[in-house]
């Protein structure tokens, strides 16, 4: 059958007409299947829900247990039938519960990556390559230009500016849904054994974490009431974590002499640093770089290519002289909060 039969992209996101259901849709329908749970993926509204056990849970935390009319785990790697196609989910690397959705009927198979990454993260499963004939891709960051170091060497920053200046508060901006948490984790492993200070957006994300086993460290409330009453003091010299809108309002001006950072992939360009008003720019980002989308390409050796949201027309030009055929899909409503 015509790829085009099987998915295509309509005004509430890919639909699947033999399954009846969207993926990822922008707006409430009566079926979807979630690839992961950043909010320009994830919707609340919908009339049924399959997604990981963990998506289920971070759309919970974040819409209510009650954001759909029925809620379906979907097990990794576990074929389903769904009218008249089958669909299986698999990780996709990209923060807690990501997956790449397979959808496939009549002998063709189509796989949704959703966003994903290739970079080792201790905060979620591995990217797992899956065999198709047409892959779905994002393109985030897809231009040459974007050749992201590794997060080690952005930790190693953060580390030795804190010991350079043990007076000054780090305020680390980074997105509540994965980047938070994989940064906390990474400041671990790196031998960061001090507490670290979270704004409240990432509180019950953080514990959601924790339940899933992932050691986070000692943890504790950065609030309001501990300036007022004189602690902010306790905050020199230390690691403070929350939302990049969190930095721009009052909740910000309480620390001591703060050293503004942020966590993304976007830092590689000083001038979005700069207009940020970031001092310790931390290049660390949750999406594939230029050279790892094009070797995802080249490892799973699609058919064909759709790019999606991001820079689309270069990695369709990239396909294009590498003998694949590709075209972009100009989805509308999917932005880059994951990082």
């Amino acid at each position: 059958m015509r790829p085009e039969d099987l998915l295509a992209p309509g005004p509430d996101g890919l639909w699947c007409p033999l399954g009846g259901f969207h993926v990822d849709p922008i707006r409430p329908v009566a079926r979807a299947l979630i690839t992961h749970g950043h909010a320009d993926h994830a919707r609340s509204g919908h009339g049924a829900v399959l997604a990981t056990r963990e998506t289920l849970a971070i759309m919970a935390v974040r819409y209510g247990e009650d954001f759909a009319g029925q809620q379906q785990v979907a097990v990794p790697g576990e074929r389903m039938k769904i009218g008249d196609v089958t669909v299986s989910f698999h990780p996709a690397g990209h923060v807690l519960g990501s997956a790449q959705i397979a959808v496939e009927a009549q002998g063709c198979r189509i796989v949704v990556s959703g966003d994903y990454k290739r970079r080792r993260d201790p905060t979620c499963a591995p990217f797992e390559p899956v065999a198709c004939d047409v892959f779905i891709t994002e393109a985030t960051f897809g231009l040459p230009v974007f050749r992201h170091p590794d997060d080690g060497e952005e930790i190693g920053k953060l580390l030795a500016s804190l010991a350079a200046f043990p007076e000054r508060a780090h305020l680390v901006g980074a997105y509540a849904l994965g980047k938070a948490q994989r940064v906390i984790k990474r400041l671990r492993e790196e031998g960061y054994g001090e507490t670290i200070y979270i704004h409240g957006a990432l509180e019950r994300l953080c514990t959601l974490y924790e339940s899933e086993g992932i050691d986070l460290g000692p943890l504790a409330p950065a609030t309001l009431e501990s300036a007022r009453r004189g602690e902010s003091a306790a905050f020199a010299g230390a690691v403070v974590v929350g939302p990049p809108s969190a930095f721009a309002d009052r909740w910000a001006r309480r620390f001591p002499d703060p050293v503004p950072c942020f966590a993304s992939g976007w830092m590689m360009i000083r001038q979005r640093a700069k207009q940020r008003g970031v001092e310790l720019p931390l290049i660390i980002s949750d999406h594939c770089d230029w050279d790892e989308l094009t070797a995802t390409i080249a490892e799973i050796e699609p058919g064909e290519v759709w790019v999606t949201h991001g820079r689309e027309e270069a990695l369709v030009r990239w396909c294009e002289l590498a003998g694949i055929r590709a075209r972009p899909l100009h989805l509308v409503g999917y932005e880059d909060e994951g990082d």
